[in-house]
């Protein structure tokens, strides 16, 4: 659980969870101001399924053991047939939202065409989306500014340039292009100084990638940005259909002049 501290302290607040489950505080400063500082701390327990396991190739021999070996085309026979009560533990009606488009991650053919080149017919379902997520990991140049928030994902696929947030994106297009349940995950990331070096404070970064729905496992996160399946480095903040659903801050300014925002994230292991 998050502490929330407003600098200068806010006239009113209130928290609620929102449609998917996540925790939102809404609040007001109604003072006229020149700064504003938002500090979100919390203590989060992280329990990697897989100890010491970082390599993807491992850990999705483990999902395998457990959800077995079946063609990704089960599992949206499964969505789409299965009865609206329930499916592997979830609502089939909650699960289905994820299979839909949403604002940031429309499905067109470029996209379906992209993700058909993973998805042959009959390939297990956690292979195919493994395969996916090399595949952007390898094909996609992660390069800073190139892309904002309003930039199609038309465009991302199609100059090949982007960030964590636009990767999230075409992997969760992707997915549902193939009838899968994909959601978007928000949170931050711990980086790992080079050998030697002292960690800089303030150095992590706020993150994004996917998780997709297997049958019987449940949710299973990748993170096409980095090519990896997320354990002790991620720390999660929320989730929904697209970026749109768990930005971290948004609001409306009132006021004249220009207005600036700067985030600054540290996670620090503290046993």
């Amino acid at each position: 659980m998050a502490t929330l501290r407003m600098e200068p302290e806010w006239n009113d607040h209130r928290e609620r969870s929102d449609f998917f489950g996540n925790r939102v505080v809404y609040f007001t400063q109604r003072h006229p101001h020149e700064r504003m500082v938002l500090t979100a701390q919390s203590d989060v327990l992280i329990r990697p399924a897989f100890g010491a396991t970082v390599e993807p190739a491992a850990i999705l021999a483990e999902f395998t053991a457990l959800s077995g070996e079946f063609p990704w085309e089960a599992t949206v026979e499964r969505l789409t047939s299965t009865p609206p009560d329930h499916y592997g533990g979830e609502s089939v009606a909650d699960l289905y939202q994820y299979c839909l488009p949403s604002p940031f991650t429309p499905i067109f053919p470029a996209v379906s065409t992209f993700a058909q080149r993973s998805f042959t017919a009959g390939r297990p379902l956690l292979e195919a989306v493994a395969d996916l997520m090399t595949r952007i990991y390898h094909d996609f140049d992660f390069v800073a500014g190139v892309t904002t928030i309003a930039t199609p994902l038309a465009e991302v696929l199609a100059q090949r340039k982007g960030v964590c947030q636009d990767f999230a994106h075409l992997m969760l297009a992707c997915l549902r292009s193939q009838g899968l349940a994909a959601r978007y995950v928000s949170g931050y990331i711990e980086t790992i100084p080079p050998p030697g070096q002292v960690k800089l404070e303030g150095s992590d970064a706020s993150h994004a990638w996917c998780a997709v729905y297997v049958p019987t496992v449940g949710w299973v996160d990748f993170d096409p940005t980095n090519n990896l399946i997320p354990q002790e480095q991620h720390v999660v903040l929320g989730w929904g259909r697209d970026f749109g659903d768990v930005t971290p801050l948004k609001g409306v300014f009132f006021g004249s002049g220009r207005h600036e925002l700067t985030v600054a994230v540290d996670m620090k292991r503290i046993g």
